[in-house]
């Protein structure tokens, strides 16, 4: 008789992480073509309604590369933290502690011209973004306490403030009785680079890039990736846990505040509840589907920010734009499937037959 196993590779398959998410994708989208033909639809003319709608023109490209820019931040975010194991469930809410900060600094400086107040919106929406993850970062440091837990419950107190501020003080008198915040100053918005993009696309572009290089050419990177692998090892060479795990979930919630206060000046709108616009759980996914390293996030966000932007675009078509999301969730799980062919291979072994003897003691 035989069976089967997986036995680890010794060196993962080259351009494995390319290949899996690319699997992913066949599989979301065969699967996707099923649910579409149950619902009573043309999976081919859905889906090229939402490749139009995502890359068939420059206000389509402009509009997949914007939607992409808080994903791809986001995801840079949770892969940095994953990169030592850990995991910043918390992006949402640090996305919209990054607004709030970006939105004070306009409401106390709304004069300021724009090359200055800019940067200053941003700078802060990077404090508030660290300050967030700075509990969970001490809490785990110095207590152990699960990252998972903090970061995830202080969603919801990112909520609860953004919710106050937007129904007390910081109410905007002339908003119809709604829960919104007054509109940011002319100058407080992001300048236009073509058709919906703006220049927070090479912000993201540039930290993405700049901290991919850093990661991987210094010193620091190179200590991440040992205390990643194997804490006995990095105690073994003299680094430092503590100030690792402290010094990357802070980063990584300083990079989701910078997504929240792009998002904020993209709009050049107001501050609303729905800030975040579900970017932090999603930037959750594409973290995964790059297998936690920079140089796959940008990718897997202009994937992610194409399929957002379609699922808007079938509507019109009488598709629910869920539909999107579930094509988003297959994705994860195929690339997550082809990803363990990647690091293991199949081998066919050969079962023992048992003995007389040990089914006589059976």
């Amino acid at each position: 008789m035989f069976g089967y196993r997986l036995i680890r590779r010794e060196t993962p398959l080259p351009g494995g992480q390319v290949a899996a998410f690319l699997a992913g994708l066949v599989v979301a989208l065969i699967l996707g073509a099923v649910l579409l033909l149950v619902a009573d639809h043309n999976p081919i003319e859905i889906y090229k309604r939402m490749f139009d709608a995502a890359f068939g023109s420059s206000q389509g490209w402009s509009t997949t590369l914007t939607r992409a820019v808080p994903l791809g931040l986001a995801g840079l975010a949770v892969a940095v933290a994953g990169s030592m194991g850990l995991w910043n469930i918390g992006a949402e809410g640090q996305i919209i502690a990054g607004a709030i900060g970006a939105a004070w600094v306009a409401r106390i400086a709304p004069d300021v011209s724009g090359p200055a107040l800019i940067p200053a919106m941003l700078i802060a929406a990077t404090v508030g973004g660290a300050v967030l993850a700075l509990g969970p970062a001490l809490a785990r440091a110095y207590l152990g306490v699960n990252e998972i837990i903090t970061t995830l419950m202080l969603n919801e107190v990112a909520i609860r403030i953004v919710r106050y501020l937007l129904n007390g003080p910081w109410k905007d008198p002339l908003g119809n009785n709604f829960p919104v915040a007054p509109k940011l100053p002319e100058q407080a918005q992001l300048p236009a680079l073509f058709e919906r993009s703006d220049v927070g696309l090479l912000i993201a572009g540039a930290v993405i890039a700049g901290f991919g290089f850093f990661a991987s050419r210094s010193k620091w990177g190179y200590e991440l990736k040992i205390a990643g692998s194997s804490e006995k090892a990095a105690e073994y060479v003299g680094i430092s846990l503590r100030t690792k795990v402290l010094t990357v979930l802070v980063l990584s919630g300083a990079i989701e505040g910078l997504a929240g206060g792009i998002e904020l000046t993209s709009s050049g709108n107001r501050l609303v509840e729905t800030v975040a616009n579900g970017s932090g759980f999603a930037g959750i996914i594409v973290a995964a589907l790059a297998l936690m390293r920079p140089s796959g996030v940008a990718v897997v966000a202009v994937a992610f920010g194409a399929l957002q932007v379609g699922g808007v675009a079938i509507q019109t078509r009488g598709v629910p734009a869920t539909i999107s999301e579930i094509i988003q969730a297959l994705v994860l799980f195929g690339a997550l499937g082809a990803a363990v062919f990647v690091n293991y291979s199949v081998r066919r072994t050969a079962r023992v037959a048992p003995t007389i003897e040990a089914e006589a003691t059976a």
